[in-house]
């Protein structure tokens, strides 16, 4: 009887020894996948904010266009390109090149650009030549002004664990001034 118990008693502690080996195989197998989706997340959670950051930014400074009744000096609009450069805090703002253009809609649906400043290293548009705008806001913006902010920015993920190449983000919106009249660049 002591036979069949020591022998019973062996048998238990190999079975358990064996069970703490494979659970370790199996986590010394399962560590570099959790790894790689860990550091992945982060890097695209890291991308997501500053995505939201520049769109922020971006929609800001159309909105601060709009606001203009008749006139805005250029002065005035590269406070507007700076304060819009701290919305991006804590994200660097450096390359964040960034464009405003004024696009006036005829009757006909038809636009032409009234003026076009960019900032840090954006193009400008050509005046009188034509801006494609979306039907929708060519629709509502019949025989009025349409202010268009733009932004783009090379984003390189900080890890390059997981992405690894840089990405470009750009946003676009669309304003209507708030006067309802063109706003001079003066």
């Amino acid at each position: 009887m002591n036979l069949c118990k020591s022998t019973i008693a062996r048998l238990k502690k190999f079975l358990i020894s064996q069970e703490e080996a494979i659970a370790a195989v199996e986590f010394a197998l399962i560590t570099p996948f959790l790894l790689v989706l860990y550091m992945g997340s982060l890097e695209v959670s890291q991308i997501i904010s500053v995505d939201r950051k520049m769109a922020a930014a971006t929609g800001a400074l159309g909105d601060l266009v709009a606001r203009n009744n008749g006139s805005l000096s250029t002065d005035t609009l590269d406070d507007y390109f700076t304060a819009v450069g701290l919305i991006m805090t804590p994200y660097s703002a450096d390359n964040l090149k960034q464009l405003v253009t004024v696009v006036f809609v005829d009757e006909d649906g038809d636009t032409s650009v009234e003026w076009s400043v960019a900032h840090n290293g954006a193009t400008a548009k050509t005046e009188g030549n034509e801006y494609i705008l979306p039907s929708e806001i060519t629709d509502i913006a019949t025989n009025t002004y349409v202010i268009v902010a733009e932004a783009e920015m090379p984003y390189q993920p900080w890890g390059g664990y997981v992405i690894d190449s840089t990405i470009t983000l750009y946003r676009q919106y669309f304003h209507l001034p708030r006067f309802g009249t063109n706003i001079e660049l003066t």
